[in-house]
This record gives structure tokens, sequence and C-alpha cells, in this order.
């Protein structure tokens, strides 16, 4: 280092000071050190500092640089191993690529396949689209036209009810505004057929299936047999009574014989007696024929009296007012004719009928004539 130069007095100059820095080293030691000596030994510790410092400084640098170098070459050896793999995703990313590639192709020959079957297919639609409508109407004439038979040969209004709701719900199908005249006039149909009273055909054909069945169990005039007559009390043991005063009596003392066969023979004279009213039999009868009816005769009157009733079964089905009323009075004329009113089973089967007979089917079935009009008409216009 260079030395750094004196202070000297204020009034010196260069030279002195040159000339006094020998003097002062010669001087003895007892004497008190100058200022340049006092910043000498700060100066030194400054620079061994100093030197610590950039020691320090450069072990910490060369660490630092060691340990980047190793940083580094462990990310190069990560980017090796993730080039190597996105060589292989690489590779099978190329390979799926192809596999899509003809895929593709596949696809696409299937799509022009498919668009010209979809062409063919509208076209075909667009042909049979001209005539739906018209095929539309003439299914609904013919539903429409039978509903109508049916209501009038056997009034069956829920059919009808039926028919035209359906009619309604096909005609809903479509946008077009023509046809709202057509189901205007369907509704008004169907306003008609609900406002109908109502006949309870199920009841009365259930009525009629009970005296049905009843028939061949009603006791006849022909086949009626005489009633027993009730058995008498057989005397007993004789028992203890009670006396005035409430005490048991013992038994009365044994008849004597005379009396035991006078009691027998009013037994047996009762006995005969009442067998023989038995057999002869007074009673009022206004057609003395049903008496005389055999077991054969007996059986086909049965049989006739059940198709009476079919037949009114099925008058009734077919509303047929004057053929269900005729074969029900002859039912009832028979019944009263021929058959034992006094028993409960007949009365029950007489009552029946005559509640059958009571049922009203004169009622006029309205047509459905509005709503065949608009139908027509609609395909006569078009």
């Amino acid at each position: 280092m260079n030395e750094m130069p004196t202070l000297s007095e204020p009034n010196a100059t260069p030279g002195s000071a040159v000339k006094t820095a020998p003097q002062a080293a010669d001087q003895p030691a007892g004497r008190a050190p100058t200022l340049l000596e006092q910043l000498q030994k700060p100066m030194s510790i400054a620079v061994i500092v100093l030197a610590v410092l950039l020691a320090a400084q450069s072990w910490s640098s060369s660490k630092q640089i060691r340990n980047l170098r190793e940083e580094v070459a462990k990310r190069l050896q990560k980017g090796d191993v993730s080039n190597a793999e996105t060589g292989v995703l690489a590779r099978t990313v190329q390979e799926g690529a192809k596999e899509l590639e003809i895929k593709v192709g596949a696809l696409e020959n299937r799509q022009s396949e498919t668009q010209s079957q979809q062409l063919a297919l509208e076209q075909l639609y667009n042909d049979l689209s001209k005539n739906r409508d018209e095929w539309a109407l003439t299914e609904i004439e013919q539903v429409l036209s039978t509903a109508s038979q049916q209501l009038q040969l056997a009034g069956n209004v829920p059919g009808a009810l039926i028919a035209l709701q359906n009619a309604d719900r096909s005609l809903s199908r479509s946008d077009k505004p023509q046809f709202i005249t057509i189901r205007r006039a369907i509704g008004r149909d169907m306003e008609k057929l609900k406002a109908l009273p109502s006949v309870d055909s199920t009841g009365v054909a259930l009525r009629l299936d009970a005296v049905i069945a009843q028939v061949d169990s009603l006791p006849m005039l022909s086949d009626e047999t005489p009633a027993l007559p009730a058995a008498p009390e057989k005397p007993g043991k004789a028992k203890a009574v009670r006396d005035a005063s409430g005490k048991l009596v013992g038994p009365p003392a044994p008849e004597p014989l005379l009396q035991k066969v006078r009691d027998g023979f009013n037994t047996w004279s009762g006995d005969m007696w009442a067998d023989v009213r038995q057999l002869i039999r007074i009673r009022r009868v206004d057609t003395p024929e049903a008496l005389m009816l055999s077991p054969t005769q007996s059986y086909f009157l049965r049989e006739n009296v059940k198709l009476r009733l079919l037949n009114a079964r099925m008058a009734l089905l077919s509303r047929n007012e004057t053929a269900f009323r005729n074969d029900l009075i002859a039912a009832q004329d028979a019944l009263a004719k021929y058959f034992d009113t006094r028993a409960k089973s007949t009365q029950t089967a007489q009552a029946l009928l005559r509640q059958v007979q009571g049922s009203n089917l004169t009622i006029e079935m309205p047509t459905l004539s509005d709503s065949l009009t608009a139908v027509r008409n609609y395909k006569a216009k078009s």
C-alpha cells in the first residue's frame, strides 16, 4: 500500500514533510505516536475484514455456482425424460390420428349413404303426405258411419261417443285450419249424445238373467204335492207337578185299562181321519189345464218361459221396444197361469219382471249426420 502523506504544520512545505518522517522514526519510544501511526491500525483492520468478506463472498459464490450446475444438470435430465415421453406420446397420437382418419372416412361413407337414404325417405314421405289427409278422412268417415249404424240399431251410445272422440283426436294432430268445421260438427254430435237420458241396460239384463236362472226351480201347479199334517204329540211319562201352594206333587196314579183303550182308539181314529182328508183337497184354479200337464209338458213349458225371457233380453239390446214388451207379457202370463203364485220364489220372479217391464226403452237416438256431412263435404271440395 502507498503510504498516506503525513499532516504537517500549517505553514510547512512538502519538502519539510518528507524530511520530518525519518526524523519521527528516529525519535525515542517514549515519545507519543503521531497521527499517521494512529491511522495505520484501523486501516489494517479494515483490510483484514475486507479480505475475510471477499473470501466469504468467493466461497458463497462458488457454492451457489455448484448448486446451480447441479440444478441445471437435474433439469436437463428431466427434460431428456420428458422429451422421451413426449416422443412416445406423439407417436401414440399419430397412430390414434391415423385410426381416427380411417374411422372418419368410414363415417363419411356411411353419412353419404344415410343422406341418400334420407333423401329417398323424404321423397317417399312427400308422396305419402299428399294422400295422408284423404286417407285419414276416409278412415274417419268409415268409423263414424259404423258408429251411426250401431247407434240406430243397438243404441250403443258409449261406442258412438268413443268413435267421435277418436275422430276428433285424429283431426287434432293436424294443424290444418280446414278441419275446424269438421271438429265443430263432431263436437255438436258429442253434446247430443251426452245429453241423452241414461238407460240401465246392464241392470235390466241382469234382472232377466236372474229370472231365467230361477225358472227351473219355480214350483208349478201340476207338480204340487199335498202338505203332510203335523204329527200328534205322543203321550210321555207323567211328570211331577206343583200344587197351588207350590209344593211338588208326585205323578198321578196310573189310569185304568178302559181309559187306556179309549185313548188308543181316539188316537187311531184321528190319524185315520187326517189321512182321509189328504186324499181329497178342494182348491180354486182358474186354468184347469194347468193341473193336467205331464212331466214332459212341464219341462217344455219351463223352456218356453226361458226362451221368452231370452228373446226379451235380445230385444233389450237391440232397442226393440215392441218385442221386449210382448215377450215380457207372455212370460208373466205363463208364470201366473201354470206356476204356483203362492210360493215365495214365484212372487220374487214376478216382482223382478214387473221392475224390468217398468224400464223405459223408447229413447229416440240421434244420428251422426252432422259429422258425416262435414267430412263428406270436405272430401268433395278437396
